[in-house]
C-alpha cells in the first residue's frame, strides 16, 4: 500500500459529507469521524448546540453504512411527553391504554435493519431510560400493553443539545445508559467557532432559495457579509439559513444588501455566548466596560471596584446562560469553586 493511495484515503475522510457545507478544519475533523464511523455498527452520540447539523450528520452515517437500503427513523425525544414517547418508540396493543383502538408498531420496529436516531436523548425520563437501556443490550423489548418480546436488529444514533455528563450528576440521566450510547462520540461546533464557512453556507442557500422562490439574486454587499461574518449566531447555521430566505424573498434587486438582513445582524446587538474563547471574553468585557462607563463616571468613587463588578455579572450571567443554568458545568467554565458562583449568583441576584 503506497503512501499517495493512503494520502488520497485521508483526503476522502476529510472531504464534505452529502448535504454538510463548509471545508474548514473542525468540519474536516467531523467529516473524518462521521466516515470512519459509519464503517462500523457502534452506537454513536451526538453532540452540539440547536442548529448545528446534528441530524444531517446522523443521515450521513445512515448513508455511508452498509444499512443505507434500510430504513431511517428520526424521533424527537423532547417532542412528546414520556407516555406518548414510549409508545411511539416501542410501540403498543389494542385497549393498553385510554385511546389504543388498534395495535401500533413502535419507531425501533419500524428501524428494523437500518438506523433509529433518537434527537434530544437528554429529555427522556429516567424511567424510559431503563427501557433504553435494555434495548441497546439485549436488542430485544415488548410493546406498551404486551408480553411477547419483539428481537430488532437495529442501529442506535443519539444527540443531544446538553451535556450529558452534567445531566448525570444532576441525576437527570443514567450513567450506564450514556456509556452505551458514547461507543463514539462526534461534536459539532457551533458556527461562531468556523465562520471560515460562512462564505460557502452563504453561497449554497442562496443558490438554494434562488430556486425554491424562482429569484434571481446572485451578488452579495461587502458589507452584508461583512456584518454575516461577524455575528455570533446563537441559532447556528439554522439561523444563517433562515435570513438568507428571507434576505431573497425581501430583494427587489439582484443583491443581497445589508438593509435586508434583520437589525439585530446588522447592528450587532446580540451578545456574545461564551464558550471560553479568549476573543469572546474580550468582546463581552470591552462592551461591558463601555456601557456602564458614562454611569459609573458621573460618580468617580470607587470607579474600578464597579467597572469590576459590572463585568463579573456580566460575565457570570453569560456563561450560566450558555451553560442552560447548570451550576457544575458553568462553575468549571469559570474556573471557580461552585460554592463561590453559587455565592455569585445571590450576590448579584441571578438566581432562577
Amino acid at each position: 500500500m503506497n503512501s499517495q493511495y493512503l494520502e488520497q484515503q485521508s483526503d476522502n475522510n476529510r472531504s464534505p459529507l452529502p448535504e454538510l457545507i463548509g471545508s474548514g478544519s473542525a468540519m474536516q475533523e467531523v467529516y473524518r469521524l462521521t466516515r470512519k464511523v459509519a464503517e462500523s455498527d457502534a452506537s454513536v452520540l451526538l453532540l452540539g448546540e440547536t442548529g448545528t447539523g446534528k441530524e444531517l450528520v446522523a443521515r450521513a452515517i445512515h448513508q455511508l453504512s452498509g444499512r443505507k437500503n434500510g430504513p431511517f427513523v428520526r424521533v424527537n425525544c423532547g417532542a412528546l411527553i414520556e407516555s406518548l414517547l414510549e409508545s411511539e418508540l416501542f410501540g403498543h396493543v389494542r385497549g393498553s391504554f385510554t385511546g389504543a383502538v388498534s395495535n401500533r408498531t413502535g419507531r425501533f420496529e419500524a428501524a428494523h435493519t437500518g438506523t433509529i436516531f433518537l434527537d434530544e436523548i437528554n429529555s427522556t425520563t429516567p424511567q424510559l431510560q431503563v427501557k433504553l437501556l435494555r434495548i441497546l443490550q439485549e436488542r430485544e423489548f415488548e410493546r406498551v400493553g404486551d408480553t411477547q418480546t419483539i428481537q430488532v436488529n437495529t442501529r442506535v444514533i443519539a444527540a443531544s443539545n446538553r451535556e450529558l455528563v452534567d445531566e448525570i450528576e444532576l441525576g437527570n440521566f443514567r450513567e450506564d445508559l450514556y456509556y452505551r450510547l458514547n461507543v463514539v462520540s462526534i461534536e459539532l461546533p457551533p458556527l461562531r467557532e468556523r465562520r471560515e464557512d460562512i462564505p460557502e453556507l452563504v453561497s449554497f442557500f442562496l443558490d438554494n432559495y434562488n430556486e425554491v422562490n424562482d429569484r434571481y439574486v446572485t451578488h452579495i454587499s461587502r458589507d452584508a457579509m461583512q456584518a454575516m461574518e461577524e455575528y455570533h449566531w446563537p441559532g447556528n447555521v439554522r439561523e444563517l439559513q433562515n435570513y438568507i430566505e428571507r434576505a431573497i424573498v425581501l430583494a427587489e434587486q439582484d443583491e443581497l444588501s445589508l438593509d435586508l438582513l434583520p437589525e439585530n445582524l446588522r447592528l450587532g446587538h446580540h451578545k456574545p455566548r461564551l464558550k471560553g474563547r479568549k476573543a469572546d471574553l474580550e468582546t463581552l468585557s470591552y462592551q461591558v466596560v463601555q456601557e456602564g462607563l458614562a454611569t459609573a463616571m458621573e460618580d468617580e468613587d470607587n470607579l474600578y471596584q464597579k467597572i469590576v463588578t459590572r463585568v463579573e455579572r456580566e460575565l457570570i450571567a453569560q456563561v450560566m446562560a450558555d451553560c442552560d443554568h447548570v451550576q457544575i458545568k458553568a462553575a468549571g467554565r469559570l474556573g471557580i469553586n461552585r460554592n463561590t458562583l453559587h455565592k455569585k449568583l445571590k450576590e448579584y441576584n441571578l438566581e432562577r
